[in-house]
């Protein structure tokens, strides 16, 4: 019997969390190491989607290694706990949609982001209801290519979606060697053609094609 499944990206494919991770680092940053420093919602945003460790390294590239990601995992607690209390801006229809996702498919989240965050979006939502399983870097410190195959070794997926909104989604997917699907409403482009939604809620019509191939 074959088992479906989708699996997710989360900044730039269910929401956009950049403004209130800008704010919680912005927090830490005047604390901890430079009460000028403010950290905006752009640059948060030219980041995600990259590993922990590549992203500390983009945003203080001027700070020794040890003191970078020092200051990252400071960082990412804040972030976890005001995301836990204030959420994010969800993308339009997207609680509709994953309920009429999963009565045809199981769904799953794959991220490149420290622990904790994955859970802080379910939680204030309410959303832990309709994911079976997440990986993340932060528990691992796999990339999401080998998280991604992960996620349908072990839940013993037969087919399998992943979609994502930047390259570096369609690259890990490719390395998984599974399906993609761009959310190109996101954060990126993708330089490959492949299927792409250009709102949240066309991912049930572009899924029920592909699994129909």
């Amino acid at each position: 019997m074959n088992k479906r499944g989708i699996i997710f990206d989360m900044d730039g494919t269910l929401w956009d969390s950049a403004e209130g991770v800008a704010k919680a680092w912005t927090f830490v940053v005047n604390r901890d190491y430079d009460k000028n420093r403010i950290i905006t919602t752009e640059e948060i945003q030219s980041v995600m989607g990259k590993t922990m460790d590549k992203l500390a390294e983009a945003i203080f590239p001027e700070l020794p290694e040890k003191e970078r990601m020092e200051l990252m995992e400071r960082c990412c607690m804040e972030e976890n706990d005001y995301l836990r209390v204030h959420g994010g801006t969800l993308y339009p229809d997207l609680e509709k949609t994953l309920e009429k996702l999963q009565k045809n498919y199981h769904l799953y989240i794959v991220s490149n982001c420290q622990s904790g965050y994955i859970e802080a979006f379910l939680e204030y939502y309410g959303f832990a209801k309709y994911f079976e399983d997440i990986e993340c870097f932060g528990n691992n410190g796999f990339g999401k290519g080998k998280n991604i195959r992960n996620v349908v070794e072990r839940n013993k997926l037969t087919d399998a979606i992943y979609v994502g909104d930047i390259q570096g989604d369609y690259d890990a997917t490719m390395e998984a060697g599974i399906t993609f699907i761009h959310a190109a409403y996101g954060f990126g482009t993708i330089a490959q053609q492949t299927a792409r939604i250009s709102c949240f809620a066309e991912l049930p019509k572009a899924a029920e094609e592909i699994f129909k191939e």
